[in-house]
């Protein structure tokens, strides 16, 4: 079963893309992979660009695109942040870069800031269960 995430990018003029990933779409995985190796916005752009996909990796050539198998599913446009919290498809995990140049995250309701703080957060959790037991 995939942990499914979407990935959105906050265009410099307001609009905003999104793309949909099937598997590992968890702070650990995509998170990581988002924060370490996509923090241009143009190697965003060009991630979006491809459109869904079924995993992420941390290089664009390394993705699996479902335009690869032949398959049309671009990314999806909102005109303005307020049109993507109102419009937008959103899955398990949800990240976006914003025009400020940080990833911010969105889990289950759980957490809604900085995808920093959340991978932080995940590790302590993590690590508090494992002096636990």
């Amino acid at each position: 079963m995939g942990t499914r995430s979407m990935i959105a990018l906050e265009y410099a003029d307001g609009t905003i893309g999104q793309v949909y990933c099937h598997w590992d779409g968890y702070l650990e995985h995509n998170g990581k992979i988002l924060q370490n190796s996509y923090t241009d916005p143009f190697k965003v752009r060009e991630l979006l660009d491809k459109g869904d996909m079924s995993s992420l990796s941390e290089s664009v050539e390394g993705c699996n695109f479902y335009s690869e198998r032949g398959e049309n599913c671009p990314q999806r446009m909102y005109k303005d942040y307020a049109e993507y919290r109102k419009e937008a498809q959103f899955e398990e995990y949800n990240y976006i870069l914003r025009k400020d140049g940080k990833w911010y995250v969105e889990f289950y309701g759980e957490f809604d800031g900085l995808l920093t703080k959340a991978i932080m957060d995940e590790q302590d959790r993590v690590a508090q269960e494992e002096t636990e037991e």
